[in-house]
């Protein structure tokens, strides 16, 4: 039987804790790396939630055959857009990540193109260039939260090789507007559902922070539309309004996927950067190892290095798939309506995928691979992170970058717990590191 046949039967639940719901969206929203494995713990690999808003019905996946059942699943019936409903306040519902069935095919297949392998290789001078000009402000000698750098390098990433703004009056716009809208946190997203809300302190600022990003895009949409060069830039933006007019997206569908972009591939790399150098200024032998392949170019290494901080420290702790038909997973009948959650932090660190699975090893990346479904930071399935490669390649240009010019060194040597940051969780005192000039 696969993952997407209707199955005949009594619908049953896995047993869950009996909090009430907006305590329990409390704790997952909070806490959901230490209280995800706490419930592990009490009831077993698959458990069940709920959570606001809705009071939906969230069952937990921790074993890799179930969240295989997920990922190979039939997309008409594990539907992944709407299992993202909560991010539609701040992305939109034309986002690639809130859309199902045809219409997320057709904007999937639009965007593609400008993340394939020939895309990739053709930003990696922009991004480059960009990085080492960051790098060069970056404090040397004194101890400072690299992850408010690293936020502020892959922003501007982001704004010059995914939007092509390269003005610099249109540059200190949009950044103080986008790290406003960044810094939502789930707590805002969950409240902007219940519209009393919205006319109170933080929910008023976030419509304003949102009201002003979407002017700056779409002024930046009109202008790029009536560019005469666009076949010579490589921007993704120009990529985007190269094809013909009838195969285009409109500006609305413009709007929520830069947007989309724009979070997804600022935050989650810049705090994955962080964890990367949180890592390496704790791990010398790491460390030379990771500056000689800097100094070498030896990229498949340093990639392998923001791997296995993205197994270390998952950004993002699950995925959700909302259920349209009954399916069987780990023998429970799910109705309808229900959703399913793989649970990327939990199946990343389990030792029986992982040996030592506390360890930092950058060389589980390079004497071979992960099993499939045990490391899932960009989901899995038709529905993994199209931006997956683009951060790859970026984080190996960073790491490449800092690597090569400076020692990393740990403020303290212990390690920085996690922290919820929004929908990421980041180094709660932002990875704090001295850089010495090698």
């Amino acid at each position: 039987m696969t993952a997407g046949e209707v199955t005949v039967g009594e619908p049953s639940l896995p047993n869950g804790p009996p909090l009430p719901v907006l305590l329990q969206s409390f704790l997952f929203g909070k806490y959901r790396h230490r209280y995800i494995p706490l419930l592990r713990r009490r009831y077993g690999d698959i458990f069940t939630i709920r959570m606001a808003p809705h009071n939906r019905t969230i069952v937990q996946l921790t074993r890799p055959e179930d969240i295989k059942r997920v990922f190979t699943g039939s997309p008409d019936v594990f539907h992944a857009g709407e299992g993202n409903a909560v991010l539609e306040p701040i992305m939109g519902n034309r986002s690639v990540l809130l859309l199902d069935g045809g219409e997320h095919m057709r904007v999937r297949q639009l965007l593609m193109p400008a993340f394939n392998g020939a895309a990739l290789r053709g930003y990696g001078n922009m991004i480059a260039e960009i990085t080492r000009a960051q790098v060069a402000t970056w404090p040397v000698g004194s101890a400072f939260a690299v992850q408010k750098y690293t936020q502020r390098l892959t922003l501007e990433i982001i704004l010059q090789v995914v939007f092509g703004v390269t003005d610099e009056q249109r540059l200190a716009e949009l950044r103080p507007v986008v790290a406003g809208v960044v810094d939502l946190n789930i707590v805002t997203m969950i409240g902007w559902y219940y519209k009393p809300l919205r006319r109170v302190w933080p929910w008023r600022r976030f419509a304003q922070l949102r009201s002003r990003l979407d002017e700056l895009i779409y002024a930046e949409i009109a202008e790029r539309r009536l560019a005469t060069d666009l076949g010579r830039r490589t921007d993704v933006l120009s990529t985007l309004l190269s094809v013909s007019p009838q195969e285009s997206l409109t500006d609305a569908e413009l709007r929520d996927n830069l947007i989309t972009l724009l979070l997804a591939g600022h935050e989650t790399t810049a705090t994955a950067l962080a964890w990367a150098l949180h890592d390496l200024a704790r791990n010398d032998a790491v460390q030379r190892r990771a500056q000689q392949a800097a100094d070498e170019g030896d990229t498949h290494y340093l990639e392998a290095v923001a791997k296995e901080a993205m197994r270390l420290h998952p950004v993002i702790y699950e995925v959700v798939r909302k259920l349209k038909q009954p399916v069987e997973i780990g023998g429970h009948l799910l109705a309808a309506g229900v959703s399913v959650m793989p649970g990327v932090g939990v199946v990343q660190s389990d030792p029986a995928n992982f040996p030592h699975p506390e360890e930092f090893d950058p060389t589980r990346f390079i004497d071979s691979q992960p099993a499939a479904n045990t490391w899932i930071p960009f989901g899995g399935g038709v529905r993994r992170c199209i931006g997956a490669g683009f951060s790859l390649v970026e984080a190996a240009a960073v790491l490449q970058e800092v690597l090569g010019r400076f020692d990393v060194v740990a403020e303290r040597q212990r390690p920085e717990p996690a922290a919820s940051r929004n929908i990421t969780l980041a180094p709660s005192r932002g990875s704090r590191i001295v850089l010495k000039r090698r």
